[in-house]
C-alpha cells in the first residue's frame, strides 16, 4: 500500500531499473499507471532516495533505516541513459 517517488539516481532490482522521477509501488493493487511495481518493497528494502508520496509510504519510510533523514536535492543525472 506504499508508493514512493525516486529522487536519487537509478535503483535496480532484478532486471528492472527505476530512474529519478519515476514512482515505485509495493504492489499492483496500489500502483497507478506508469508506476514500477516491486513486491519486495518493505521497511527493510526502502531504497536511498525514495520519497514517500502517500500515507502508507510515509509509515514505511519512518520504520526504515532512512527514518529521520531528509531527502535533499538530486539532479537525477545518473538516471539518464547516455
Amino acid at each position: 500500500m506504499a508508493r514512493f517517488r525516486m529522487q536519487q539516481s537509478a535503483f535496480h532490482f532484478g532486471s528492472m531499473r527505476v530512474r529519478a522521477g519515476e514512482t515505485l509501488a509495493d504492489s499492483s493493487a496500489n500502483s497507478q499507471p506508469g508506476d514500477v511495481v516491486w513486491t519486495g518493497l518493505n521497511v527493510n528494502t526502502v531504497p536511498h532516495g525514495a520519497v514517500p508520496i502517500d500515507a502508507s509510504g510515509t509509515t514505511m519510510f519512518n520504520a526504515s533505516r532512512w527514518a529521520g533523514t531528509t531527502w535533499g536535492w538530486a539532479s537525477g543525472s545518473a538516471s539518464i541513459d547516455a
